[in-house]
């Protein structure tokens, strides 16, 4: 019990600055300040992501006919995750419109415009309603994509945002890395606060 004791402090410690770093938002792309975002889905723009969520900020829609669409590729680093996107304050939609995302492995987004969704890992059209939500589960489940569940390990993805509404408009995605949990680590907490729990039981 005296290990569980020592131990406990420093995991509770760990378990706060893992926290404190998910909590960290910084803006790592901004269209208005660094360019538009690629429109190829085969050259998509490189952001650099760190532990938090990276905040990026863009436009698209449909403007004289044509659809600007966005494309960036981020690498998720080993012993990190992406756990959420998340659309943010600012996103916005138009009426009859499609707002779209979508996410594929790998540097490139190589499913065509019009084509099936079966190189993709997941898509989903966002809507003012997901706005402060986590939309990656949504993501994972789009009809007719590989599919996936829970958070993506370490490795290249590529990302592509779009909307077919007329006019330009704004979205705000946070896309949030966070450490892989360690069984290990989760266990050890446990042992630590069952250990605190036993120190401060009744004496009788």
């Amino acid at each position: 019990m005296k290990i569980a004791r020592s131990l406990a402090p420093r995991l509770i410690g760990s378990a706060c600055l893992c926290l404190a770093a998910a909590a960290q938002a910084a803006t790592v792309y901004d269209e208005s300040v660094s360019g538009d975002l690629s429109g190829s889905g085969l050259s998509p723009t490189f952001v650099a992501l760190a532990a938090g969520a990276n905040v990026v900020t863009g436009s698209t829609g449909r403007v004289s006919g044509v659809v600007d669409r966005d494309y960036l590729t981020f690498t998720v680093p080993v012993g990190m995750q992406l756990s959420a996107i998340t659309p943010l304050a600012g996103t916005s939609t138009v009426s009859g419109g499609l707002a779209f995302i979508g996410i594929e492995a790998g540097t490139q987004v190589t499913t065509p415009v019009a084509g099936p969704a079966t190189t993709l890992l997941g898509w989903h059209h966002y809507a003012p309603g997901d706005v402060g939500n986590n939309i990656l589960p949504l993501i994972g489940a789009g009809a007719g994509a590989i599919g996936f569940s829970g958070a993506l390990g370490a490795g290249n993805y590529a990302v592509w945002i779009q909307e077919t509404g007329v006019g330009t408009v704004p979205y705000v995605m946070a896309f949030t890395l966070s450490p892989v949990p360690e069984p290990t680590s989760a266990a050890l907490l446990l042992a630590g606060l069952a250990g605190l729990a036993w120190r401060r039981r009744p004496v009788r």
